[in-house]
This record gives structure tokens, sequence and C-alpha cells, in this order.
């Protein structure tokens, strides 16, 4: 599975999936909190699958950087 979600994307998918997450042991103590796992897992794995069927990709560019290394988000 390749990744398709940037870095920053990453990261903001993880503190909103940890926000809403948090939902459900303070605040309004809903079951619909546990859909902050979606964003959390997503986050975590780097890899989207409505980005997938649409074909996008914020992850940039797949290669080689200049030291012939492979790029990290192409794992």
């Amino acid at each position: 599975m390749k990744k398709n979600i940037g870095s920053f994307g990453r990261i903001i998918r993880i503190v909103i999936g940890l926000g809403i997450l948090s939902l459900a042991v303070v605040g309004p103590q809903t079951p619909w909190a546990l859909l902050g796992i979606v964003p959390l897992v997503t986050g975590i794995v780097g890899w989207c699958l409505p980005y997938h069927l649409l074909g996008m990709n914020t992850c940039g560019t797949c290669g080689k950087d200049e030291s012939g290394k492979k790029d990290s988000c192409c794992a």
C-alpha cells in the first residue's frame, strides 16, 4: 500500500482524530465520537481510500532525492 497523504496532512488528521475521540471520554460522551478513529488511522497509516479512488496524492513526487535515497513518503 503506497502512502498518499503528506506529512502535514497526516499530522492534521492525527490531531483531529484524537480531538474527536476525546469527546467519547469528556464532553458530550456520544458514540459518534468513535468516528475519530477514521482520521486517526488514516493519519497513522498514511493511506486514504478516497484519495486512492480519486487518484489523489498529497505526498509530493515519489522518487529519489538528491542523495539518491528513496523519498520517505513513497514507502
